[in-house]
């Protein structure tokens, strides 16, 4: 392969990525259904235009790390340590429930896997894929219907930012824990380390960039030497700690979401993001996804993750909120709001098939899971709220 090919294949993943993104869009489909739907497209398995080379999953690991860099600079910090331990327990419910669940529809569907074997990883993988909420769809619907300030919607969007960290932690000790070499005593630790690196050195730094942002507010340093930052910790934790790099890049977000141009930060990260290595991103998981080895078995499983999925999510968090005092019909309005699945899902399944815990063929599953829980919780939600108009 020529260099110069490399620019071919850029080409055709934009222009392929981002017209099939607007497509999905004026189907009220999240956008980045399209742009996978776009990959396998152009992938091998149908069009053949573009094969996954070292520089596409390298350009992909960029966008999957600026991905949760933003997603860290867009928590509210102030607000998630406000809602204090209510929509902490919804969270743990939401992540236990569906971990535990997905991992035991795996068992059912392809039998028992002794303790600490390949497929008992494989099980608990599954379950980890299903414990990740992506909140937007939600957080949309109940902006139109004019929800996201009722304590339902305060507590879906709170718990949903909690469930979020929750789950990077379980996807960190569950790679952790793959590696047979591993002593689970070394994960814990080499975890616990991480985070107190994080809390020691992200004081420190919030304290630098505050600084540096009250002498050069919105100046292009601000976001440059974020971006920076962000490499650095994913770096770190990667590197020192055998923390994934996802997850030292969403702690980046976090210690820098409180700073004045936080906004500005994520602004020019989306740009970066939209434009180039978030499409590449999304579209490297359609060029991953094998639909060649797809056959009965594979769909079948794929119908049943997909029902376990939705359901573990309101049975998990519907049922915490219940024993939270609040009334059955909210109680279910949060178990659906928290149902949505859409890039942590994907990420999460992009570090299991890196680490040899998901095959391609398994990304289909959560492709058809995204687009069943983007499809489904607007619908419902806007039915139980038609039905009981007021959040208790």
């Amino acid at each position: 392969m020529e260099a110069y090919d490399v620019f071919r294949d850029l080409a055709i993943i934009i222009i392929f990525a981002k017209f099939f993104g607007i497509v999905a869009r004026k189907c009220k489909a999240p956008q980045v259904v399209g742009e996978i739907v776009a990959g396998l497209l152009i992938g091998p398995s149908v069009l053949g235009l573009v094969d996954q080379t070292d520089f596409i999953v390298q350009m992909a690991e960029i966008g999957v790390v600026l991905l949760m860099f933003s997603a860290g600079l867009g928590t509210d910090l102030k607000e998630l340590l406000k809602t204090g331990p209510i929509a902490f327990l919804i969270a743990c419910c939401g992540v236990f429930v569906p971990l535990v669940l997905g991992a035991v529809f795996y068992i059912c569907y392809y039998g028992a896997q002794p303790w600490g074997s390949e497929g008992f990883y494989k099980a608990v993988f599954i379950g980890t894929i299903m414990t990740a909420t992506s909140v937007s769809i939600t957080v949309s619907s109940l902006k139109e219907m004019g929800k996201l300030k009722t304590k339902v919607g305060t507590t879906i969007l709170s718990a949903a930012i909690i469930d979020d960290v929750i789950g990077i932690m379980v996807l960190t000790f569950v790679i952790g824990f793959k590696d047979p070499e591993t002593e689970p005593s070394k994960v814990v630790i080499s975890t616990l380390l991480f985070f107190v690196f994080a809390i020691v050195v992200g004081f420190i730094s919030y304290k630098v960039f505050k600084i540096v942002d009250k002498r050069y507010p919105h100046t292009r340093r601000i976001p440059i030497a974020g971006l920076a930052y962000c490499f650095a910790f994913a770096y770190i934790a990667e590197h020192f700690f055998g923390i994934a790099d996802i997850t030292g890049a969403y702690f980046a977000g976090i210690i820098l979401c409180s700073i004045n141009d936080s906004d500005y930060i994520a602004e020019k990260m989306d740009i970066n993001s939209y434009m180039l290595f978030g499409p590449v991103f999304f579209a490297s998981i359609g060029l991953k996804t094998d639909i060649d080895d797809m056959n009965i078995p594979i769909l079948l499983f794929s119908i049943g993750f997909v029902i376990v999925a939705l359901l573990s999510k309101i049975i998990g968090c519907g049922l915490m909120a219940k024993i939270c005092r609040f009334s059955f019909a909210d109680s279910i309005k949060i178990g659906v709001g928290m149902m949505t699945r859409g890039e942590v899902a994907l990420i999460v399944a992009q570090k299991g098939l890196s680490v040899g815990l998901v095959e391609p063929v398994y990304f289909t599953s959560v492709i058809l899971l995204i687009i069943v829980s983007s499809i489904a919780t607007p619908i419902l939600l806007k039915v139980l709220f038609s039905k009981t108009p007021e959040a208790a």
